[in-house]
């Protein structure tokens, strides 16, 4: 096999032309619907006043949109077609911007930057973005709520799945674990923390997937660890990007926040953690393997989230170079 051959298990000259081009359309699709759903905020408003175009500018902005990708690949990889798939997936992006918000917050990351554009907060004003953030959250739980494209139970399930990820077993508990936690932490308490902030919504999301296309037990409990294992690895990349050095006007938020936090690159150093970050995509391959076997779908988009150039400050991990045919 040649040097250009893997990624996530997946030789990218044969395989990434033609997904990324598939990708390419559905996240297009994608976009159009998430449009749709935010015309005029999702409550009746006329679609001009500023609550409205705060949750518009939040949720509307350039983003990676992984999570709903991610949830609409999985379920093709599992066989589903379920035309209420892109909704769902709307409704975990809405949950994400709804999370984004309030990280960026001063009295949280106090970030001034996001997705290239002024924070929430910075352009509409804390209250508003205070506001927008519990709109934009609501709003996801009603499109679940009304996709009349499933059956009640699943959309029971869909809104459970969603509602433990964001509340004080989730994204909130994270949250406070990583304002509260205090700079001398172990690894084991941080990859905890990176688990609550990045893995659990990572975890809803395939749960999801596996919920509309009703797999078996066996299928779930494999893509719920690759979910634990991707979700590490994303946060691992997630912090170098935040390293000094880097160039806002490309990772497209303000670098240096996490200065005098306890991140596995602060406590293990930037070698441990790009060490760390091969060991997690290693373990996300197998038990994607495990679940979906040989379909690439969902193994050539994650792919291509992190074939992409690694940080300027940090060298590439050998699975990035890999990517790149290194």
């Amino acid at each position: 096999m040649t040097t250009e051959r893997r990624r996530f298990g997946v030789a990218i000259n044969e395989l990434h032309a033609v997904a990324a081009e598939d990708h390419e359309a559905m996240k297009r699709r994608f976009e159009e619907r998430m449009r749709q759903l935010l015309a005029d905020g999702g409550n009746g408003a006329d679609g001009g006043d500023l609550l409205t175009l705060s949750m518009r500018a939040a949720a509307l902005g350039a983003g990676k949109r992984l999570r709903p990708l991610l949830l609409m690949t999985i379920a093709r990889d599992l066989g589903c077609a379920s035309p209420a798939l892109i909704d769902v997936a709307c409704a975990v992006e809405l949950v994400h911007a709804s999370s984004l918000v309030l990280d960026d917050m001063p009295c949280m990351d106090d970030a001034r930057l996001r997705r290239g554009a002024p924070a929430i907060h910075v352009a509409y004003g804390e209250d508003v973005a205070i506001l927008a953030s519990i709109a934009l959250l609501s709003r996801a739980f009603r499109i679940i709520a009304s996709a009349t494209d499933l059956e009640p139970l699943v959309r029971t399930s869909l809104v459970t799945a969603l509602a433990e990820a964001v509340g004080a077993q989730g994204l909130a508990k994270g949250q406070f674990q990583d304002l509260h936690g205090g700079a001398a932490r172990s690894p084991a308490d941080i990859a905890m923390t990176n688990q609550l902030k990045t893995g659990v919504l990572l975890g809803a999301t395939v749960d999801m997937a596996t919920i509309i296309a009703q797999s078996d037990a066996r299928v779930t409990q494999s893509l719920r660890a690759f979910a634990l294992a991707a979700g590490q690895a994303f946060q691992i990349r997630d912090d170098l990007k935040d390293l000094p050095g880097n160039d806002s006007a490309i990772t497209g938020k303000d670098v240096g926040l996490d200065a005098g936090k306890a991140t596995l690159l602060a406590t293990l150093g930037v070698d441990e953690a790009q060490r760390l970050l091969s060991h997690h995509l290693q373990e996300a391959d197998r038990h994607l393997s495990d679940a979906v076997g040989t379909r690439q779908g969902t193994r050539s988009f994650l792919g291509s989230f992190f074939a992409a150039p690694a940080p300027a400050s940090s060298p590439a991990t050998p699975m990035l170079a890999a990517a790149h045919g290194g």
